[in-house]
């Protein structure tokens, strides 16, 4: 954009004034339709940054406050949007995640022995997820209440605690890692690498 289709394309000062007084009630608007404050209050700051890059399209005779009333409407309609697509992404590895088979004791002696120091190296949260999800045999409900985030949002953090798991298992025990670390007999990481 050309610095005078920009110049063009600023919303005037007294238009921004009338959003901005209207800010309360862009809000109320807002989280009477998604429940809740802090997404309201990210939708509304979202808003007013297009409204400011988009409001030189206004004609003469339209409200700035109708106009807005527009675009907060439709940030209502992409934000349930987004969500549902997320929701939908998180759904897919919740149900991963409780569909997994309990392994018998045996396999879970054989596990390789450095893998309770490769736990360590995990940030805390992986590290608990791991714990209450794959040592306890936990459910994703009790996570989710553990660390207050919702049940979706513990299956993503049960997915990337196993990965990065995977990893660190793949870096420190190499070509064991490959096959299960069911042959490992390593006592420490050391002996691992």
């Amino acid at each position: 954009m050309s610095e005078v289709e920009t110049e063009r394309a600023r919303i005037s000062p007294e238009a921004l004034e009338r959003l901005l007084a209207g800010h309360r009630q862009f809000l109320a608007f807002l989280e009477k339709r998604v429940g809740s404050r802090a997404e309201a209050e990210d939708i509304l700051q979202d808003a007013f940054v297009r409204g400011i890059e988009r409001g030189g399209t206004l004609r003469d005779d339209e409200s700035v406050v109708a106009w807005f009333y527009r675009v907060l409407r439709n940030a209502v309609i992409d934000h349930y949007r987004d969500r549902a697509t997320s929701e939908k992404a998180l759904g897919g590895w919740a149900r991963e995640l409780e569909s997994h088979s309990i392994p018998e004791i045996e396999i879970k002696q054989e596990v390789c022995g450095c893998l309770g120091e490769l736990l360590a190296t995990l940030k805390p949260e992986y590290r608990q997820a791991l714990q209450v999800i794959d040592m306890e045999e936990g459910s994703l409900k009790a996570l989710a209440r553990q660390t207050g985030i919702t049940t979706g949002n513990a299956g993503v953090r049960v997915h990337r605690a196993r990965e990065a798991l995977r990893r660190q298992v793949e870096k420190a025990c190499g070509v064991c890692a490959e096959h299960g670390c069911l042959d490992c007999h390593c006592s420490s990481l050391s002996e691992c690498k």
